[in-house]
């Protein structure tokens, strides 16, 4: 089970982030998604929130995302931490609006 909330910007995600933990999501399963790679980073440092790592994806997909483009690889990692392809592709375009993407799961 997860839950997605989309937010503009850091300081919308750190309340974001509070409000899942106080319905029990804990940090190492919640994650924020951005387009831009060096913001996902520094926001997933700040919040102190999960990384989708080889735990989430496998091996394949972890290596395969080396060689894909930021969309198919934020796609993936979605997917690997419960949404579906369809919902993958919604919030990817979400992100190229330049906004967030978090998603607490129970995982």
């Amino acid at each position: 089970m997860y839950k997605v909330e989309v937010v503009e910007n850091g300081v919308q995600a750190d309340n974001v982030i509070r409000g899942l933990e106080n319905q029990g999501y804990e940090k190492e399963n919640i994650y924020i998604f951005a387009h831009d790679k060096d913001r996902s980073e520094d926001l997933t440092a700040a919040t102190e929130t999960a990384e989708v790592s080889m735990k989430e994806q496998g091996l394949l997909d972890s290596l395969s995302n080396v060689f894909r483009k930021r969309g198919d690889e934020l796609r993936s990692k979605m997917q690997s931490v419960g949404l579906t392809e369809m919902e993958a592709e919604q919030y990817e375009e979400v992100l190229d609006t330049g906004k967030l993407v978090i998603v607490g799961s129970t995982n």
